[in-house]
């Protein structure tokens, strides 16, 4: 099913952090691909595509990520698009601030990732249930 564009679409960021600086790896292209794909399917209007180096655990650390806090700040976006939580941080405990922070201005943090997509589409609160999305995205998790 395909979409048009419309001229009040869901404002959206794509964030990728996913490569160490200056590199473009399988996860970078794969992470860009269904970001768009799934703005695409949901009626999303991607206004800008951030891009972090990974290794920071530390969000607000990150020259990209700070510049989504302050488009969200600026009421600019309504939605933050990435591939998996891991992209905003591996640890978990700093995961949950940053969801707070773009809650506080009315964006939410939407996966790109299938198995994510469906869960964290079903609600706004549903991005609270990142620990169990983490644990879904540890090595091995989807094994039967």
């Amino acid at each position: 099913m395909t979409t048009q564009e419309t001229p009040h679409a869901t404002q959206a960021v794509l964030y990728v952090c996913a490569a160490r600086a200056g590199a473009v790896t399988v996860s970078v292209t794969r992470a860009r691909e269904e970001g768009r794909a799934f703005a695409k399917q949901n009626a999303m209007r991607i206004v800008r595509e951030i891009n972090d180096a990974f290794g920071d655990p530390e969000p607000r650390q990150r020259p990209g990520w700070v510049e989504v806090r302050e488009m969200a700040r600026r009421g600019e976006i309504d939605v933050v698009i990435v591939r998996w939580p891991n992209a905003l941080s591996p640890v978990v405990e700093l995961q949950y601030p940053e969801v707070d922070q773009l809650g506080a201005h009315g964006v939410q943090i939407r996966y790109a990732w299938e198995p994510l997509a469906a869960l964290a589409g079903a609600a706004p609160e549903t991005t609270r249930l990142w620990p169990l999305a983490r644990k879904m995205t540890q090595p091995g998790a989807l094994r039967s």
